[in-house]
């Protein structure tokens, strides 16, 4: 009988210097949020520093990889003066992802088959200087290939279509999007990639995702930071964490039966 791994969860910080920007200033402070998120359970903490700036900045990101105890993931797009700045900064993690200036929040997955002559060297600098690459892409065959050409240790797969699909009650494109994350998360497991997956999630669908024994991580912000305006952090921490074990225990059912 097999065991389904354990599964970590990952705070991202964005919006809380979302709201702090609206306003200008020093505060809500994203790095008293990702200390407290910690403190309630959370195994790491995700940043996206922008080219606009638009939420993190470059001071959060020095702050945050001082200060905290847990793995930084450093979510940034593929650009000279983006890895300049995690080389300084010297993160657990950094996870490569698309970024275009006009988009409210990333919209699709990194096309690593397009650009691997770009993202090689990336890759290859950031794992010479002992931080662990991640891509950030959709379940596509082909890009699970590619990422695992390019020698990225961790893919994080983009959930947003099958999230959104859930939300809007579109059962049929839901099921369409599903089958693509399962055999895409069987599929990079089977090459030799370590899986995460986020974007969109919220307590439901992290809870069914939370069944795939191949992802180890799910990275998840936007809703978190949401619940907790209502609720805190602590209680939104401990209910995100107790959905993914809902989902986990599932798991460990299937591979035991």
């Amino acid at each position: 009988m097999s065991k389904a791994p354990p599964l970590r969860l990952g705070v991202n910080v964005d919006h809380v210097a979302t709201l702090r920007n609206a306003r200008g200033g020093a505060r809500p402070d994203p790095v008293r949020l990702a200390l407290a998120a910690i403190a309630a359970g959370a195994d790491g903490i995700t940043a996206h520093l922008r080219e606009d700036r638009r939420h993190i900045r470059d001071g959060d990101m020095a702050r945050l990889k001082a200060e905290i105890s847990k793995p930084l993931n450093f979510e940034m797009a593929a650009t000279d003066d983006m890895l300049s700045i995690s080389l300084a900064t010297k993160p657990h993690a950094v996870c490569l992802v698309p970024e275009r200036r006009q988009e409210l929040t990333t919209e699709g997955g990194l096309d690593v088959v397009g650009q691997h002559n770009v993202l090689s060297p990336f890759i290859a600098r950031l794992s010479d200087a002992g931080i662990r690459v991640s891509l950030f892409i959709a379940a596509d065959p082909r890009q699970i290939e590619m990422a695992a050409k390019l020698k990225a240790p961790v893919i994080e797969i983009h959930t947003g279509g099958w999230c959104d699909a859930v939300g809007d009650g579109h059962a049929d494109k839901a099921a369409s999007e599903w089958k693509r994350i399962v055999e895409g998360a069987k599929l990079a497991q089977a090459a030799g990639l370590e899986v995460h997956a986020g974007h969109g999630l919220d307590y439901e669908t992290a809870e069914a995702i939370s069944v795939l024994p191949e992802i180890r991580e799910l990275n998840i912000g936007y809703y978190m930071i949401g619940e907790a305006l209502f609720v805190g952090i602590d209680e939104t921490v401990r209910a995100m964490r107790a959905a993914m074990e809902r989902g986990r225990a599932r798991a460990q059912g299937a591979t035991s039966a």
